[in-house]
């Protein structure tokens, strides 16, 4: 079950400015503990250049926050009786359902014992998210134990062709890297994907990739050689939209590092998100991510200009107050699927609401950052260390 504690009071969400101001290349914009505050932003168009990367405008004033009211019937006897007031079933997409849920996971079995990396042994392991079964790779160090167990780092991948998701393909890099370095690492196959049981519905419109995350991060904890107490979480583009989900969610994770993450509020994935057509140039809707989920919704609770609450209730940016731990970004200028804009506008957004964020960005840097790829990971890694160990 999550942690309830996480409960918190809710901002109205703000939306993205057009850039002004220059960011310099790969500089680190460090935050400050300020005044949690509620904000708005005026809605703007997004732009996403080829070359450096803005540093947007927030405008930001007070929102007075209105009290519940509860309504009296009166009656024929000396006792009035209040009049119960029904309480709406949160839709699924929102934190307030998430944060309701129950997420036992289950102990991990070994499917299928791998070839060994440098200093770490490798398997194919499953376990349970609402029934399924859920494929993972985990990587665990050799060596001795440290007392507490070693500290873990729950791995999202990014959106991949479920027909075409391979567990053991795509990130070998990613998960050498953390894997040398000390840390078990568990990356799960949403349903959907590779062997995974159930229907890959997407991540924007079905909280089911989310759920599967909480999942599996109770599995890890009861893995007998993990630190239940250190576990971080790494995202790339849509597996940064899911470990920004979890964080707000449960307590479990104390640290996270996104790159080229799909990490802007609903609103602005519905209005703003756009792509960069290939050699064009052109900002083009997003298609390949599939608009099925936009139509639904706003057929059903309107657009997030005539229904403001209930797309703030399913966007993770209007509960950053209560994020489980600090958040590292990194994303590059000229990432032509994500805009960097995305990761500029949370950093700013987790300042506004006195969270700990580092963000870093590359002007030559694509979405999968693979001329960056180096630095990137020597400062992720350093964070993790810092914030883990």
């Amino acid at each position: 079950m999550v942690n309830q504690a996480v409960l918190g009071k809710q901002a109205v969400l703000p939306v993205l400015v057009r850039p002004t101001v220059q960011i310099s290349a790969g500089n680190i914009i460090a935050t400050m503990p300020i005044r949690r505050i509620c904000i708005i932003a005026t809605l703007a168009g997004l732009l996403v250049a080829c070359g450096e990367v803005a540093r947007p405008v927030v405008v930001v004033r007070s929102i007075p926050t209105a009290l519940p009211s509860s309504t009296a019937t009166a009656t024929q006897t000396a006792t009035p009786t209040a009049t119960p007031v029904p309480t709406a079933t949160p839709h699924p997409l929102s934190i307030a359902a998430l944060r309701q849920g129950e997420y036992p996971g289950s102990r991990l079995a070994v499917e299928q014992p791998l070839e060994s990396g440098i200093n770490y042994s490798r398997s194919i392991v499953s376990y349970q998210s609402e029934g399924l079964k859920i494929y993972a790779l985990l990587t665990v160090p050799f060596g001795e134990r440290p007392a507490a167990g070693w500290p873990v780092i729950v791995f999202n991948h990014g959106y991949i062709p479920p027909a075409e998701y391979r567990t053991t393909e795509r990130y070998v890099n990613y998960m050498g890297a953390f894997s040398r370095s000390g840390y078990i690492v568990l990356r799960p196959d949403y349903r959907g994907h590779g062997n995974s049981e159930g229907v890959a519905r997407g991540a924007y419109g079905s909280p089911d990739y989310v759920v599967d995350v909480l999942n599996a991060v109770s599995a890890i904890k009861q893995y007998a050689d993990t630190n239940p107490a250190r576990i971080g979480m790494w995202g790339h583009s849509m597996g940064g939209y899911i470990t920004l989900r979890v964080m707000v969610t449960t307590r479990d994770i104390k640290a996270g590092v996104i790159w080229a993450g799909v990490v802007a509020s609903y609103p602005d994935l519905v209005n703003n998100w756009r792509r960069l057509t290939v050699g064009a140039g052109v900002a083009t809707p997003v298609a390949g991510w599939g608009t099925r989920w936009i139509r639904s919704l706003s057929n059903a609770y309107g657009s997030p200009q005539s229904s403001p609450n209930f797309w703030s209730d399913i966007s993770a940016n209007s509960f950053l107050p209560d994020i489980s731990g600090p958040l590292q970004l990194h994303h590059g200028s000229i990432d032509q699927v994500v805009p960097a804009v995305f990761s500029e506008t949370l950093h700013e957004q987790l300042r506004t609401a006195g969270q700990p964020a580092e963000l870093y960005l590359y002007p030559q840097g694509d979405h999968n950052l693979r001329l960056n790829f180096e630095e990137a990971m020597q400062r992720t890694l350093r964070f993790f260390e810092e914030h883990l160990n």
